[in-house]
């Protein structure tokens, strides 16, 4: 046997749970402004205004725009994942345990990339709600409701360019199906277009009391950065003759534009 044969596990378990978080892992990063390759604690996303057109005099000076220019700081944070797996276990069971320990740390580093962009949006207070439009917190999504956060977001000027996504709760996505317009598609549990936006199903959504908060917004209104991808170590323990593997990534995320984000609450 090859003296080497332990870094060919270990470079294969790597690219597992690399491959694995890329395809099983974060359902909301690639909705949201992305940074990779980050230096530093943090990283700065920045935020343009609208400009001003006017005329001008002949042979007059061109007048200026006077963007407002604007930057949103995101902090950056480790994340771990890690476990064993008895150098045995694959003799003694009748799974794949590494694929078992791979999949386990691509969700478990997908569900954390989730919450690191869902608390973002939660700074968000631009809400689809009010007395004057007839939503109120006793209920669920309803037409109503979404009609007013796509007439929030079309009031603010936030672009209708294919880049805006709206993410709801399991039971706000049974009401949707009770819509007649949402209705007419075959897919099941798979996002779907509709208003324009991708509209998607996420377990992991803020609920605060009998409220769950769920999200129409802008790619753009949310910021997503990372100093490290997912990355694996690997090492042998001979006193517990098992592997340790610790996946683990750096990242972060950010409120850019509150106006682009617009939060739904529904009693849930």
């Amino acid at each position: 046997m090859s003296a080497s044969i332990d870094q060919a596990f270990i470079k294969q378990y790597a690219a597992e749970v690399h491959e694995a978080y890329q395809r099983q892992g974060s359902k909301l990063r690639a909705t949201v402004r992305s940074k990779n390759g980050v230096k530093g604690a943090s990283t700065v996303f920045q935020r343009v205004g609208a400009g001003t057109a006017a005329s001008k005099a002949r042979n007059g000076i061109v007048p200026l725009m006077n963007i407002n220019h604007t930057n949103v700081e995101c902090f950056l944070q480790d994340h771990y994942a890690g476990d064993w797996i008895d150098k045995f276990d694959e003799l003694k069971v009748n799974i794949d345990e590494r694929a078992v320990v791979t999949n386990a740390g691509a969700y478990a580093l997908g569900r954390k990339t989730d919450e690191l962009i869902i608390a973002a949006l939660d700074g968000s207070t631009n809400e689809a709600i009010g007395t004057n439009v007839g939503e109120t917190d006793n209920d669920g999504l309803t037409r109503n409701k979404v009609l007013r956060a796509f007439e929030m977001l079309g009031t603010a000027d936030v672009p209708d360019d294919g880049n805006r996504v709206a993410v709801v709760g399991w039971k706000q996505w049974s009401e949707l199906l009770a819509i007649q317009e949402f209705v007419p598609w075959k897919g099941g549990t798979q996002a779907k277009r509709w208003l324009g936006a991708l509209w998607m199903p996420h377990s992991g959504l803020t609920k605060t009391g009998a409220l769950r908060y769920c999200y129409f917004y802008h790619r753009t209104a949310v910021g997503h950065a990372a100093a490290s991808e997912v990355m694996t170590d690997v090492t042998w323990h001979g006193d517990r003759a098992a592997w340790f593997v610790n996946s683990m990534m750096s990242q972060g995320a950010a409120l850019i534009d509150a106006a682009g984000a617009v939060r739904m609450r529904c009693k849930e």
